[in-house]
């Protein structure tokens, strides 16, 4: 199996391109920690294309999901189908964090990331499926190697030996994170899983092309919506959360305009959306 992309350099084989790039900075191997890589698995296409492709580049690695308490149901079965995955559960679920946070998960404020999703990994070698064909802020900020530290984020996109070098030299606290398949399209993650007889998430074949958290901001108003009248169950516990959310924020004497849990939602669901998430807006949660 191979994905050939020619280009002014000349031919370049994108699934030997990512074995190497695995290869080549072991975490193990380079000596550089004594702990194999961390694969962030979130049970979506990307994440199963960089697990075949450890298993191609026979790498030890942890294969590991962090629990996010808002996957859909046949996500969360899809991952424990995974042989070898070990599931991380957060210490709070997200209708704890809404209330903890005194507000919705935003655009803007992706504190549910950060809590459910980001939070593992210290002082590990984290292995992303990460793409920049998925936005154009990941082809700015993301590169095939990261090297993540307090106030700190440096990013290395050749794929050589003066960039091992650079990351071994680095001071061996935080976080550094491997994107094997940075540079690769959606058709080659689909031609490489079905050279490799892997479906993938059932979700896709109900016509999704992106798989995460029920009511996710970053999936617009509209995917909002069509998700929360298919699983009607995680809409009324939003609610839930939003209305205890409320409570909190005027015990705190915090501003607060609404006055019911629906009200926090409509306004998460229509406006903040349709109106592209405006700091304005932003502000007047506070």
């Amino acid at each position: 199996m191979s994905l050939i992309e020619y280009t002014l350099e000349g031919r370049r084989d994108k699934v030997q391109i990512a074995i190497d790039r695995i290869k080549n900075f072991d975490p193990i191997a380079t000596g550089l920690m004594d702990t194999p890589y961390q694969l962030a698995y979130s049970g979506g296409k990307d994440s199963d294309c960089i697990r075949i492709l450890f298993e191609l580049a026979g790498v030890r690695h942890d294969l590991i999901h962090n629990h996010t308490t808002v996957d859909a149901p046949k996500t969360v079965y899809y991952i424990r189908s995974i042989p070898g995955i070990q599931i991380s559960y957060p210490d709070m679920s997200m209708w704890e964090l809404i209330v903890k946070q005194r507000m919705p998960p935003t655009r803007l404020m992706r504190f549910c990331c950060q809590v459910l999703k980001e939070s593992s990994g210290h002082d590990r070698f984290v292995a992303t499926g990460v793409r920049w064909s998925e936005s154009v802020n990941r082809k700015k900020r993301r590169g095939s190697v990261e090297i993540v530290r307090p106030r700190h984020h440096i990013v290395l996109n050749a794929d050589n030996d003066a960039d091992r070098r650079q990351l071994e030299t680095c001071v061996t606290q935080g976080k550094r994170i491997l994107n094997p398949i940075i540079d690769w399209k959606t058709t080659d993650v689909w031609e490489f899983l079905r050279h490799y007889g892997c479906r993938s998430n059932p979700l896709y074949e109900q016509g999704y092309t992106r798989v995460g958290c029920i009511g996710c901001p970053m999936a617009g108003a509209k995917r909002q919506l069509e998700e929360f009248e298919k699983y009607p169950k995680y809409k009324a516990a939003y609610i839930r959360a939003f209305e205890r959310m409320v409570i909190s924020r005027r015990e705190d004497g915090l501003p607060t305009s609404w006055q019911t849990g629906e009200e926090v939602f409509d306004w998460w669901t229509t406006i903040k959306s349709l109106e592209g998430n405006r700091i304005s807006e932003q502000i007047q949660l506070w």
